[in-house]
């Protein structure tokens, strides 16, 4: 279970979010999304393997490249690669404060794996539609 007042302070009070899978594609629901959060005031940081100045920022390939501590790490990937970027996570020298898939995502093995650190789990959840939900 979600606790949503944890989840809208952790919003308010981050600045930086990386979006893994990012992709500037019009139409595509990672699009909109980044933009989103963009327009909603948050340094977004693009990860993605193969694409370069998505958003026209700066892309990593991968958040173990991103140098700047983030808040939230919000998934654009198929569930069977969570358990790999929740690994990642376990890398960083800044936990995030949430590790989010996107609505259609979830991964009990990444929640497993986070289990024991700082770092929230968020699973089928739109971080845009929270966003507005709580924050708007």
């Amino acid at each position: 279970m979600i606790d949503f007042n944890a989840i809208k302070q952790i919003l308010a009070e981050s600045r930086t979010i990386a979006v893994i899978g990012a992709k500037d594609k019009p139409s595509q629901p990672v699009d909109m999304v980044g933009r989103y959060l963009i327009e909603a005031g948050y340094n977004v940081i693009p990860v993605h393997p193969k694409r370069q100045n998505v958003w026209g920022l700066t892309t990593y390939p991968s958040i173990t490249e991103v140098e700047e501590p983030v808040d939230i790490v919000d998934l654009f990937r198929a569930s069977q690669h969570c358990p790999d970027h929740a690994r990642e996570v376990l890398t960083l020298k800044h936990p995030p404060r949430i590790f989010w898939m996107q609505t259609g995502i979830s991964s009990p093995e990444s929640e497993a794996i986070l289990a024991d650190t700082p770092t929230r789990v968020v699973s089928n959840e739109c971080l845009m539609v929270v966003h507005r939900r709580l924050l708007t």
